[in-house]
């Protein structure tokens, strides 16, 4: 199992291009797998799995209170191993190939109004120490619909300001040109002109958004930066994070009359059906809008 394990990674990274968290996922599951394997069933080559293996296998990851998106990543990975393995002649059989993916329940995102976003952005005392670079990062979010990673990776060379377009790498190294608003654009003028060399130091990247010692900033520090954000603005009771924002995002897009497959487009998505669910957001909005307001509602 190690060595198809070995092999199997280093056609991700050589010929599938897949990221180095996605290799990251795929070995552990593989690996543990494997040890459940021996441990459990004596069987250490994949030419002797069988789908009883597997389903039991995942049988127990349900027991040990794993996820149904956690089991669905599992099984896809299976999927995968396997279909590479059979398609390589190192198995008879793909083992995985009938395996079905376990039913996912969706909960719609949680949003801000325009309101909540309008009061989280106003809130930001720009003279304040950190002040532009916040504004800056929060405005960003909300215009461009970024997932933090994508905001804290982010580089100088990667803004087009004459054109107001953010050229992003997304999930699995995709790359995407994304619109950015005029106020974004602005804040942005305002933290490179006035805050950010403030913050360089000598051994300072070309990361966009830097911290207090001149690095690149965490996602952790972009979480806590958020928060502190809503908790002056009055938001504290709500949970905000960066998600949020990029859900609030796509939500108002759709809400203001946007094309959901251009809002696919800017979000990265690469199945329209992950995008379709801020439909049902929207839906639910008129459904609360009309009982509120109809007289028979």
């Amino acid at each position: 199992m190690d060595e198809a394990i070995d092999e199997f990674i280093l056609y991700m990274a050589t010929e599938r291009g897949q990221s180095e968290s996605y290799q990251y996922i795929a070995r552990t599951t593989l690996e543990s797998f494997a040890k459940w394997l021996a441990g459990e069933k004596q069987v250490t080559a994949p030419a002797s799995v069988t789908p009883q293996h597997l389903t039991e296998y995942l049988g127990a990851c349900k027991q040990r209170g794993l996820a149904a998106a956690s089991v669905k990543l599992v099984v896809v990975v299976f999927r995968v191993f396997f279909r590479f393995l059979h398609i390589r002649k190192l198995i008879p059989r793909d083992a995985a190939e009938f395996l079905p993916l376990p039913r996912i329940e969706q909960h719609l995102p949680e949003t801000l109004n325009e309101s909540e976003v309008e009061r989280l952005l106003e809130s930001i005392d720009l003279t304040a120490l950190h002040g532009l670079r916040d504004r800056a990062m929060l405005e960003l979010l909300y215009a461009s619909g970024l997932r933090v990673s994508e905001l804290v990776n982010l580089r100088l060379e990667n803004l087009v300001m004459e054109e107001r377009v953010i050229r992003v790498t997304g999930k699995g190294n995709k790359t995407r040109l994304v619109p950015m608003g005029q106020k974004a654009c602005d804040a942005l003028t305002a933290y490179l002109e006035r805050e950010r060399p403030k913050l360089v130091k000598r051994r300072t990247g070309s990361e966009l958004f830097l911290s207090a010692r001149g690095g690149k900033l965490t996602r952790v520090r972009c979480w806590q930066i958020i928060k502190a954000r809503a908790d002056v603005a009055g938001l504290g009771d709500k949970d905000i994070y960066p998600h949020l924002l990029r859900h609030s995002f796509a939500t108002h897009l759709l809400s203001n009359g946007a094309d959901l497959r251009m809002i696919q487009e800017m979000l990265g998505h690469s199945d329209i059906s992950t995008t379709q669910i801020y439909t049902h957001v929207d839906q639910q909005k008129l459904r609360s809008i009309h009982r509120k307001f109809h007289p028979r509602g």
